[in-house]
């Protein structure tokens, strides 16, 4: 290796390791694009209908995720895995969403907060990004939007077949609908979605409706059942195996139903993508 050859690559990592800095400490809404590209009236701060909360389910992110072996969600050390985990807490319209909202200060998480959500919402890049990208759009500061992403997450009990199946299966999407519905008799089957795509059509997601203040409600066109899962029967792989499950930390959960995944561990990992009409929404 050449002298120049290895000045280049020293440049190029410092390079990389800016950019990683600049997405939490760079410009923030206010400064430069892409918040002051927002048209006039649009995503603005607190300014939505209700909220969408996204239940990522965990083992088909890892199925498409080979064998990094840092990547400790997918493929831990530690033996820990996850069925259901939370990818986040979008603010809608009937229609459309915002994002990238303009707020006084940046959209910084600091490392206390992404520790005490880290347990549900495995994966230090996407707490940042989901934060920004739609945490800013609630109106609420990162403490306060993770502590409900939290309480709401908490709140959702998942039906018995679906918290740690050992087994890959395949359901009908009307019957994952019904069986969210008898766990959690509040939720009408107008207050959720399924979401499935790749091989075989993957349970991806289930996405369930709230309001500002927290209650279920009816979902609007954005959770339209028919664009997001077209599949009359998904397929659901199974959750790996596990060394153990310690008690979960982060924000004093309510009482509800039991744990869906395991203490937090510090440590980047790579989280689910985000998906929606077709698009990335990540």
């Amino acid at each position: 290796m050449t002298p120049r050859f290895r000045l280049a690559l020293a440049v190029l990592g410092l390079v990389t390791i800016a950019s990683a800095a600049y997405a939490q400490f760079g410009p923030g809404p206010g400064g430069r694009a892409p918040y002051s590209a927002q048209p006039p009236g649009k995503n603005e701060a607190g300014v939505f209908d209700y909220y969408s909360l996204v239940l990522s389910w965990s083992p088909t992110h890892c199925a498409g995720q080979g064998n990094n072996p840092n990547d400790t969600q997918c493929n831990p050390r530690s033996g820990r895995t996850y069925s259901f985990v939370l990818h986040g807490l979008w603010p809608q319209y009937e229609k459309g969403w915002p994002e990238n909202c303009p707020t006084r200060d940046r959209p910084f998480v600091s490392d206390q907060t992404i520790g005490r959500v880290f347990d549900i919402m495995p994966s230090k890049p996407l707490i940042i990004h989901e934060y920004r990208k739609h945490g800013t759009c609630s109106g609420l500061g990162p403490d306060a939007y993770f502590e409900l992403s939290r309480k709401l997450f908490n709140k959702v009990r998942i039906p018995a077949r679906l918290e740690r199946p050992n087994q890959p299966t395949t359901i009908a999407t009307s019957e994952i609908v019904r069986d969210f519905v008898e766990a959690n008799p509040e939720i009408k089957p107008e207050m959720l979605a399924v979401v499935c795509n790749g091989p075989g059509n993957r349970l991806r997601e289930i996405r369930i409706c709230v309001t500002k203040e927290g209650q279920f409600r009816n979902c609007g066109r954005n959770e339209d059942a028919r664009r997001l899962c077209q599949a009359p029967r998904v397929f659901v792989p199974p959750v790996r195996e596990s060394a153990g499950e310690p008690p979960r930390g982060g924000f004093a959960p309510t009482p509800g139903p039991s744990p869906r995944t395991q203490s937090p561990q510090q440590g980047p990992l790579p989280g689910p993508s985000d998906t929606g009409r077709g698009e990335r929404r990540i």
